[in-house]
């Protein structure tokens, strides 16, 4: 995509810097299609995140420099401004020409950390809102922490269109602030390899061949709605005891970790497969009937445009950036968060209707394909990135480049 032309294209030929920041090196799973589209597109990217295993794998696997700065997921003032005081060096050091910091801490620390050390163009993407599922002072904290944040940067880069609604109905700043990509996703979902195809994992994880199997992607914490969806699938065994469920997916170990007995429950539940961490998830949509995520709260769930890239119909919740990823009675179903009850009924509508779960994955992966494919979320996210870049380098955008940024 031809963003500048001749002089403006002239002036932008040393590769523009991008530092990406999250908080722990488990989120780099969020960035993969991110990375990929800013290298292909010319820019050099660097990522910075805590220590750990999955943050060396990720610089192997896409080639890319990344920096260990050690944050905490919780409140620990001293060990917040070592991280601020690391993270401001590294920025002054590097002096990037755009950052784009996510996940609470990393939102937070990264973006003060980049207006102090006079980063140009700042970015927080702001990819969910952890205090819709806190209350009390923990709840204001947070509050607190986002509106920090969001004023540190210079846009504000919602995930998608209710979380962005809920940023400016909760002022986290003033609303000339706020953009968004299309309509959502930080990566879009890869259309080739999610997508229908023979299942060759049943038959591994012992599920017969014609039975229902209802699946779910994605860590098993509480605010993704696992024990809400243990007490749906109770309910389903009732009438179709041989339904399996199908937890792809890992025990976080976060605040909002599952407690110890509900944990044993799953582990040693007959009628449930857990996979544990996969690198791999795509293989497994096909051995579902249907995918269920019943999230408490969300940007855009990267699970659901995966599943319905794999052809699946999907059951997801009214709660925040859940709702977008959901075409009502088209694509799937949309229930309250919070309630078995309900959760239960939309899995039996589609348990006994395998024309209207056809009917649905298919529209479901059309869908994906025009609107979230990763070439055009990212094809999307480069013009804005450009637009951003070129403003602050007082260069200004042909008008054809600009339409295409929604």
């Amino acid at each position: 995509m031809e963003i500048f032309g001749g002089n403006e294209a002239a002036s932008l030929n040393r590769q523009p810097l991008i530092v990406l920041g999250v908080t722990h090196p488990q989120s780099c799973l969020l960035l993969s299609g991110r990375v990929r589209g800013l290298l292909q597109a010319g820019f050099r990217v660097r990522l910075v995140s805590s220590p750990g295993r999955m943050l060396d794998r990720f610089a192997a696997v896409e080639g890319i420099e990344t920096d260990a700065v050690t944050m905490r997921r919780g409140i620990s003032p001293l060990l917040d401004l070592i991280a601020l005081l690391r993270l401001w060096w590294l920025l002054a050091r590097l002096r990037p020409d755009l950052t784009e910091f996510s996940t609470p801490k990393a939102g937070l620390l990264g973006n003060l950390a980049a207006l102090l050390a006079g980063v140009p163009a700042r970015i927080y993407f702001l990819r969910g809102l952890k205090l819709e599922t806190s209350s009390g002072l923990r709840r204001r904290i947070l509050l607190a922490a986002e509106r920090l944040a969001s004023w540190s940067a210079h846009h504000v880069l919602c995930n998608s269109p209710s979380l962005q609604a809920k940023a400016v109905a909760m002022h986290l700043a003033p609303t000339k602030k706020f953009r968004r990509v299309g309509d959502g996703s930080s990566n879009g979902v890869d259309t080739r390899r999610f997508a229908p195809g023979p299942c060759t994992l049943r038959e591994k994880v012992k599920i017969a061949p014609d039975a229902p199997v209802i699946g779910f992607v994605g860590r098993l914490t509480r605010d993704k709605g696992i024990p809400e969806l243990i007490e749906a699938f109770e309910s389903v065994l009732r009438s179709h005891p041989r339904a399996r469920l199908l937890l792809v997916g890992w025990f976080d170990t976060s605040e909002d970790a599952l407690d110890p007995e509900m944990r044993r429950a799953i582990e040693n539940h007959p009628a449930i497969v857990c996979t544990g961490f996969v690198p791999d998830a795509a293989p497994w949509y096909r051995a579902m009937d249907m995918m269920v995520l019943p999230t408490l709260r969300e940007g855009f769930p990267n699970a659901v445009l995966e599943a319905a890239a794999s052809g699946l119909p999907v059951i997801t919740t009214l709660a925040t950036g859940a709702r977008d990823a959901v075409i009502p009675e088209v694509t799937g179903l949309l229930v309250p968060p919070g309630y078995p009850e309900a959760i239960c009924e939309a899995i039996l509508q589609l348990i006994g209707d395998e024309p209207r779960r056809r009917t649905m994955g298919t529209a479901a992966r059309r869908w994906a394909i025009d609107r979230f494919s990763e070439e055009r979320v990212m094809s999307l996210t480069v013009a804005l990135y450009r637009e951003i870049m070129s403003a602050d380098a007082g260069i200004v955008p042909s008008e054809a480049a600009l339409a295409e940024i929604e």
